[in-house]
């Protein structure tokens, strides 16, 4: 379940939010001025984030593979965009 809190609240119930997320396995997106800012989720839900993240990119990947046209050596797309 996902719980809002403000900034201000949670920093004076920092220790109580940690355990709630990390054992409780709450979720909570912290407020400013009544705005969300950040959320605070357990590490199981951050890893299961990173890994559709990751899936994601793969599929990107195999997709721009797969256009037609002439593949670019990775060294010159870095040197035109100045990586």
């Amino acid at each position: 379940m996902l719980r809002k809190i403000s900034t201000v609240d949670a920093r004076k119930k920092l220790a109580n939010i940690i355990n709630r997320v990390a054992y409780g396995k709450e979720s909570f997106v912290l407020t400013r001025r009544g705005e969300p800012l950040v959320a605070l989720v357990s590490m199981q839900d951050f890893m299961l984030i990173q890994e559709i993240e990751d899936r994601m990119d793969l599929e990107d990947a195999w997709k721009a593979r797969a256009e037609p046209g002439e593949n670019i050596p990775w060294e010159k797309l870095r040197s035109e965009l100045d990586l």
